[in-house]
């Protein structure tokens, strides 16, 4: 490797560090936000179960007079209540899989299942922070190599390209 294809592959693995490094800190983003939502459905979750309740009806017997209902509009608001629960328990489980992850792990544990809208506001407010944390500086190292084979790979490839033919010469 020469030493313009080392400096590039430097800048390479140093790019990829620092894009990798920001993993953590946007899987933390992520779980305070996943801890904020979760808070706002278990209001509308609470109060869901405390009216059925007053009628001496559990979850799921009103959401089943939801569904009975001949009202479109009754029918339609079960089912988004259905919806609610179902987000707020998922996000639940997904908090607790965070919570319980080794620091290292829980971007790996947020890309298996991210919720969309819980990802796209994380995403459009994130702030990178400075990778002090073992789980940064490990994510760090891994875009630093990540970046650096790529590096290396393009600039093979690019050496085969440039390379020309056995038993061709050059003519002066």
């Amino acid at each position: 490797m020469g030493p313009i294809a080392r400096i590039i592959a430097i800048v390479a693995g140093l790019a990829g560090g620092t894009v990798f490094s920001q993993a953590p800190e946007f899987a933390q983003q992520y779980r305070q936000r996943i801890g904020g939502a979760i808070d706002e459905l278990r209001v509308i979750v609470e109060d869901f179960n405390r009216q059925a309740a007053d009628h001496h009806l559990d979850r799921q017997q009103a959401l089943n007079t939801y569904a009975q209902s001949s009202d479109d509009f009754l029918r339609d608001r079960g089912v988004s209540m259905q919806s609610t629960i179902t987000r707020y328990e998922t996000l639940l489980s997904q908090q607790l899989k965070l919570g319980t992850a080794a620091p290292v792990a829980k971007p790996f544990v947020l890309m298996g299942e991210p919720d969309d809208v819980v990802f796209a506001n994380t995403w459009r407010d994130f702030v990178p922070g400075v990778p002090v944390s073992f789980a940064g500086l490990v994510w760090g190292a891994i875009g630093f190599v990540g970046g650096w084979v790529m590096a290396a790979l393009a600039g093979l490839g690019a050496r085969r390209i440039v390379r020309r033919p056995k038993g061709v010469r050059r003519v002066n």
